[in-house]
């Protein structure tokens, strides 16, 4: 089997994809609905400390995942794509809460 087969793996991938945008989606609807509170931070940037935490657990729950499929084959590539989809939602989601980032430092 090659190394970077991803073929059975997408499953978990897309669990991990499903996690970055579930918290996501969250953080950015708590962000527009005037949260100004994030983890103690009371910055207007402090909404992206929230969305490292949800790329910090998107990454956990990747290797956590991959780990459960008790197959070594692929492992490297599987955690990549996995990791690569939160990192790709996470950045949407904070250009989306840009706007407000910036308005409340101005």
């Amino acid at each position: 089997m090659d190394e970077t087969d991803t073929s059975s793996g997408w499953l978990g991938i897309a669990l991990v994809w499903a996690i970055a945008l579930i918290g996501a989606v969250v953080v950015v609807t708590m962000a527009y609905a005037g949260n100004g509170s994030w983890f103690g931070d009371t910055s207007p940037g402090g909404v992206y400390g929230a969305l490292g935490v949800v790329l910090a657990a998107s990454v956990v729950g990747a290797l956590i995942v991959q780990l459960a499929t008790r197959r070594p084959e692929g492992f490297v590539g599987r955690v990549s794509w996995s990791i690569t989809g939160a990192i790709v939602i996470a950045l949407i989601a904070a250009l989306s809460v840009a706007p407000l980032a910036v308005a409340g430092a101005g």
